[in-house]
């Protein structure tokens, strides 16, 4: 076990500076570093001399590849549901309170960007790519749902990308991420050093990113953006796997997009799959202190389920990637259970207007 800090703290000139770790396991977010890091934005929201927050982190592989799900795997596998939803919890509680930071908080993101990283960055002021980013929301995959907000942000990307994103777990570089808002900034990787120290000399936020930004580049999705507004617009997952699989025949970069997107959907979890088209259905509505507390209500009932721990156990554990999932079959979700998911519980997240 490192001695080293899992997240490190500095007070450089007009910033504070947040690094994120843990480079051996990608920066994932634990419990601690989560208790750490809500009380010193708390602590900087209210210096004066601190003027805006840089998040970054340390190694060159990963910005966040998500939350410790190994360590609340284990916590629900040992009986201990209630310490993993208390992670949830404060998570979801320091979510929000990015989202609502009263001060410029600039996300260097340069290496992968998932699930909790998503959490840390997507609800700040800036969000700067670098030549390394790359993003998903694959938790489909292992029996979760696209959290930590992704029920406000995912539905509010254009064209119905974010609910491609959210329902495929497919992965975006730069361009892409520009493209729909989920950056704000992409800036060369070897212009981060001197992007850092600008920030804290305290020159202007705004003009010191406008400065840095490279052009953007044209983004890959692009070239299929009215098919996915047009199959991911539709009314459920039914419709749209019925239209990937008719577009999938025509062949051409079309179909093979489409075969793809169909495969990633039938491989993942169809609760989740189900939990998270409704997610996708509210989302429009919610304040991201509704959707923080409506994913709350969801994940007490994923954490005391069967496939967020067969998920985990098949792709992180085992890695046998053959996931039992119960039910196994799209058509056998019942309606009225994905419902249930979303009703409220006795210990709310409580939160500004936090009740969807």
């Amino acid at each position: 076990m490192s001695s080293e800090p899992e997240v490190l703290f500095e007070r450089r000139g007009a910033a504070g500076i947040i690094t994120l770790n843990r480079p051996k396991a990608l920066n994932a977010l634990s419990h601690q570093m989560v208790r750490l890091i809500h009380p010193q934005l708390m602590a900087w929201a209210q210096d004066p001399d601190v003027s805006r927050v840089v998040l970054k982190a340390s190694g060159e592989r990963a910005f966040c590849a998500g939350g410790d799900i190994r360590a609340i795997y284990d916590l629900g596998r040992a009986g201990r549901a209630d310490e993993a939803l208390a992670f949830w919890r404060e998570e979801y509680l320091l979510n929000h309170y990015i989202g609502t930071y009263p001060k410029p908080y600039v996300s260097l993101i340069d290496g992968i960007c998932m699930g909790g990283g998503f959490g840390l960055s997507a609800h700040g002021t800036y969000r700067v790519a670098g030549d390394r980013y790359l993003f998903a929301m694959p938790e489909v995959n292992i029996g979760l749902f696209p959290d930590v907000g992704g029920t406000y942000v995912l539905p509010r990307l254009p064209g119905r990308r974010g609910v491609y994103l959210a329902l495929t777990g497919a992965r975006i570089k730069a361009a892409d991420a520009l493209a729909t808002g989920l950056a704000t900034h992409k800036v060369p990787s070897d212009q981060f050093a001197a992007l850092e120290e600008a920030l804290a000399a305290g020159e202007p936020v705004d003009a010191l990113l406008s400065a840095h930004a490279a052009a953007p580049q044209e983004a890959p999705l692009d070239r299929y953006g009215a098919l996915i507004e047009e199959v991911f617009g539709r009314p459920s997952l039914e419709d749209m796997l019925q239209r990937l699989d008719a577009k999938a025949q025509d062949g051409g970069e079309d179909g093979a997009f489409c075969r793809t997107a169909a495969d990633a959907m039938r491989a993942a979890c169809p609760t989740s799959l189900a939990i998270t088209m409704e997610q996708m259905r509210r989302g429009p509505a919610l304040t991201l202190a509704g959707a923080l507390a409506t994913e709350f209500r969801i994940v007490n009932r994923v954490a005391r389920g069967h496939d967020f721990y067969e998920g985990v156990r098949a792709i992180i554990v085992d890695k046998d990637n053959a996931p039992r999932w119960e039910p196994a079959r799209l058509s056998d979700v019942d309606p009225a259970i994905i419902a249930a998911h979303f009703f409220p519980i006795e210990d709310e997240l409580e939160l500004e207007t936090g009740r969807p």
